[in-house]
């Protein structure tokens, strides 16, 4: 057993502020939640809040994953371009991806946001459905390395049954591979052509520098 926070922290305009509630025992290996209220501050908890008050910012596999993010200090909705690079480019080479492909992707998806949570459920640096985050064997979606492991990986899959054909895997991780294969292409909605789009032009960026 182990001392953890239920805490709320209020916004400053520069750091995550103060603990002001309390503190109470829960087990060191229990989920931790971190939530945002509607008026900008933070919530640690050990159960799920079912209130629209509150936004899922993060699930910790333990309190250690929850301290970390308060020991940061630093703002949840605000990414750093390039603090995820080292991460990148060592996942990215031992996948065998193009490192600027995945940080075009990251960058549309999260834009470097590892605590993004989407309204379909998808969460992280690379915005991983829980289905995807559980055949790649995540246990915390909201790690940076687990999560830009796995979809490093998925985009590994990807390339290998597009033949490394960057549209087309582009589009296959936004509108996932059953529908490529069905319209033999860029599938017709206007948010996956957008997206490839987006993610193509990223890529030529970064691929100045990776």
């Amino acid at each position: 057993m182990g001392e953890a926070v239920l805490a709320i922290f209020k916004r400053t305009p520069i750091i995550v502020g103060v603990l002001i509630i309390c503190t109470i025992s829960i087990p060191v290996h229990s989920a931790v939640y971190v939530y945002r209220a509607s008026d900008g501050s933070l919530m640690l908890t050990d159960h799920v809040v079912k209130s629209s008050e509150y936004r899922l910012l993060r699930k910790t596999a333990n309190v250690r994953g929850a301290a970390a993010i308060v020991q940061r200090g630093k703002r949840f909705d605000r990414g750093n371009p390039s603090a995820y690079d080292r991460l990148i480019q060592q996942t990215a080479r031992a996948y065998g991806v193009d490192a600027a492909l995945v940080k075009a992707v990251m960058h549309a998806e999260s834009a470097f946001n590892p605590y993004a949570t989407s309204r379909k459920g998808a969460s992280g640096l690379m915005q991983l459905m829980p289905a995807t985050a559980e055949r790649y064997g995540v246990d915390d979606i909201y790690d940076p390395v687990q999560n830009v492991r796995a979809g490093v990986h998925y985009l590994k899959e990807l390339m290998h049954l597009f033949d490394n054909k960057y549209h087309l895997v582009v589009a296959a991780y936004n509108a996932g591979e059953n529908a490529v294969k069905e319209y033999k292409g860029v599938p017709p909605y206007t948010e996956t052509r957008n997206y490839v789009k987006k993610v193509l032009r990223f890529k030529r960026r970064y691929s100045k520098t990776f």
